[in-house]
């Protein structure tokens, strides 16, 4: 299960203390919240319980002490705080966590994010290649405080770093190496499949996270 945001941490505990600070009159709300964000029919089969419990609750709020309905009372307070209290901090993650939906648009959202760092950082190399050697555009292998997306200097990084372009395999990472080595290094993509006789579906993944700083 997906670590909860400080946010929804912080959320998530207020929501499950509900019963404690409602004296028990809201657990039956609280256990609505739950059985619509978990979608489970058990939690919902259980709200009659938890609804009458609190219907109970109101009715014999007004008892004295010492009568039948004084310690019925006693007794659905203590029910709707320690058992919806315990239940709704069994809950507690699952019904904060993020929904599919959210996690889908939150991973679209990283990698557009990412495609623009990309072509930033690819503007930067393009623009001023000497600046972008300084900073290391290109170098995860190398310490740095810039983050250019994910590109990778063709001509510079080592296997290890090549082999994490999409597609890329060690063996072929290594040839690569070989390769600039023995020609100098490459100013393209194109160049660098062909020199290198990489698979013809590698050229756009080059293209995309390759850069060819000299």
């Amino acid at each position: 299960m997906r670590k909860l945001s400080p946010g929804r941490t912080v959320v998530s505990y207020i929501w499950a203390l509900s019963p404690i600070y409602t004296l028990g009159m809201g657990t039956s709300i609280t256990m609505i919240i739950a059985a619509v964000r978990v979608r489970s029919v058990l939690l919902w089969l259980m709200q009659p319980v938890y609804l009458a419990l609190v219907i109970l609750g109101f009715a014999t709020a007004g008892s004295e002490d010492g009568t039948t309905g004084d310690t019925v009372f006693l007794a659905v307070f203590l029910t709707l705080v320690t058992i919806g209290t315990g239940h709704a901090f069994f809950l507690r993650r699952r019904v904060f966590s993020p929904a599919e939906a959210d996690l889908l648009k939150q991973a679209e959202l990283d990698v557009h994010r990412r495609r623009e760092l990309r072509a930033q950082a690819a503007e930067v190399a393009r623009r001023s290649p000497a600046l972008a050697v300084e900073m290391r555009i290109g170098r995860p292998d190398l310490e740095r405080s810039y983050d250019d997306g994910g590109l990778i200097d063709v001509n510079h990084a080592p296997a290890s770093v090549l082999a994490e372009i999409p597609g890329m395999t060690p063996e072929l990472a290594a040839r690569v190496v070989q390769v600039r080595s023995d020609t100098g290094g490459f100013i393209s993509a194109e160049e660098a499949a062909t020199l290198a006789d990489l698979p013809p579906m590698l050229t756009p993944q080059i293209a995309e996270y390759g850069v060819f700083l000299r």
